[in-house]
């Protein structure tokens, strides 16, 4: 396909039209939605927030949670009501579904919803406009769930101005560990990782248009391996430390890791980069060994506290978050308890948990002895309330202690803004808007369990972007 006189003309054909995106599931799923509108501008699409108003919707669909493709057969049955009334209208109104239900249901999308026009997975939303062309030209219903060998992202246009002081930067994509109850290899792909120049100059363009705060992305994003400027393999720890490099970037995150990639240089960067703040995700899923080698985790529950022992010996006050399931085939009121026993041992800021539910395809939806949905229920009740106490008790803890808050948008009341803490806590203030944007200390007042209050202090240093010791 070409990649320059298709789009051109098809500007032609869709001069000055709108597109609505719904984005379902993950941060990468956000991210992908913002490059989906980035793809679609230079060919004449604005975003608008209505559906009723748009001439192009997206639903860029997320695999991982139950039920996920009945959720996108039950939207799409609501946006056939829109697409007749607009048509009734004069109006043309194409859909497309894009993403992880996208790449493992392709073509029985458009078996089962005729109101689809373009099925596009997520390595070949690039493809996009193109497909639109074809869609518009032709006439007909368009299916590219096809993992191509080229950069997608190097086929996409630069990052825009944004408007947050915040971005994410997908740097990984696809996982090769193969977890029994997951579908990501199946609908991303085997680990990819970007080469780390064009990583850098994504976040430089992000960081020169007012971004403070970069949160890399990736399915498995510590088992980054990308190529270097000098021709070797980068770690994700020496990408972090290239890019706290940048002038004006204040913070940088990352997520979501797997605990065999935690490595030592990784570890280490938690204490020695100051912009790497003090919030690490790092899925555990099981407390019960039986329960992680039936899962494939490939780890132990004492691996994961012994590993949680060396990042808190690197950096004492980080915040830990956690994915968590309940009731995975098989599993005993033992096992069950083995995992509440880890839980209480290393203390999570905040945590995930879920009933574990059958994704087609994966291992684990053919083993013998799935759990009761109303164990299921019971158990994670019981997580839950004990998550729900330790994340209570972690914002406590931080009343009367005053650290830097990046403040990045307008609160619900008059006057409030709101922003982040280093452990990844929405906090609110009175201020003004002219500090969104901004880092500045506050003296937290109260605390509720997901969300800290506070009292906007003095201006900091610039460099003031680690958090207060405990």
């Amino acid at each position: 396909m070409s990649s320059v006189r298709k789009p051109k003309r098809l500007r032609d054909m869709v001069e000055a039209k709108r597109v609505h995106i719904k984005t379902f599931g993950c941060q990468m799923n956000v991210y992908d939605s913002e490059r989906i509108a980035e793809a679609l501008a230079p060919i004449g699409f604005t975003q608008t927030n209505r559906p009723d108003d748009a001439d192009l919707i997206v639903l860029n669909t997320c695999h991982i949670r139950e039920k996920a493709a009945e959720k996108v057969y039950s939207e799409l049955g609501r946006l056939r009501q829109l697409k007749s009334a607009r048509q009734a209208e004069g109006k043309r109104t194409t859909i497309a579904v894009a993403g992880c239900v996208a790449q493992a249901e392709g073509a029985e999308i458009i078996r089962r919803s005729p109101v689809v026009d373009i099925v596009v997975g997520p390595q070949s939303y690039h493809r996009l406009p193109d497909l639109l062309f074809r869609a518009f030209q032709e006439g007909r219903r368009v299916v590219d769930t096809e993992f191509p060998d080229e950069d997608k992202f190097a086929h996409l246009p630069p990052r825009g101005k944004r408007q947050s002081c915040t971005a994410f930067i997908t740097v990984q994509e696809g996982c090769d560990k193969f977890c029994t109850f997951c579908v990501v290899p199946y609908t991303r792909g085997i680990e990819v990782s970007r080469p780390v120049a064009a990583i850098v100059a994504e976040a430089e363009r992000l960081v020169a248009g007012g971004v403070r705060e970069i949160t890399l992305l990736g399915q498995n994003v510590n088992a980054y391996h990308g190529e270097g400027p000098d021709g070797r393999t980068w770690s994700l720890a020496r990408l972090l430390a290239r890019l706290a490099e940048i002038e004006g970037l204040e913070r940088l995150r990352y997520t979501t890791s797997h605990p065999r990639d935690m490595s030592a240089d990784l570890i280490a960067a938690h204490g020695d980069n100051p912009k790497l703040m003090p919030y690490l995700h790092l899925p555990v899923q099981a407390g019960s060994d039986r329960v992680l080698a039936a899962m494939n985790r490939r780890h132990t529950a004492r691996d994961y506290i012994e590993l949680v022992e060396r990042i808190r010996a690197a950096r004492p006050d980080i915040a830990l978050s956690s994915d968590i399931i309940v009731g995975f085939p098989g599993e005993t009121d033992e096992d069950f308890e083995a995992t509440l026993a880890l839980v209480r041992e290393v203390e999570f800021a905040q945590a995930f948990s879920f009933k574990y539910s059958p994704r087609p395809g994966t291992p684990a939806a053919k083993l013998d002895e799935q759990i009761d949905e109303a164990v299921k229920a019971e158990r994670l009740a019981r997580l839950q309330a004990l998550l729900n106490e330790q994340q209570q008790k972690f914002n406590r803890h931080a009343v009367g202690r005053t650290m830097p808050v990046l403040f990045e948008k307008p609160g619900r009341n008059d006057g409030q803004i709101v922003g982040r803490s280093p452990y990844l806590q929405a906090v609110h203030a009175k201020g003004e808007r002219r500090l969104i944007g901004q880092l500045r200390e506050v003296e937290i007042s109260a605390a509720e369990r997901n969300s800290l209050s506070g009292v906007i202090k003095t201006t900091p240093d610039r460099g003031m972007t680690v958090a207060m010791g405990v």
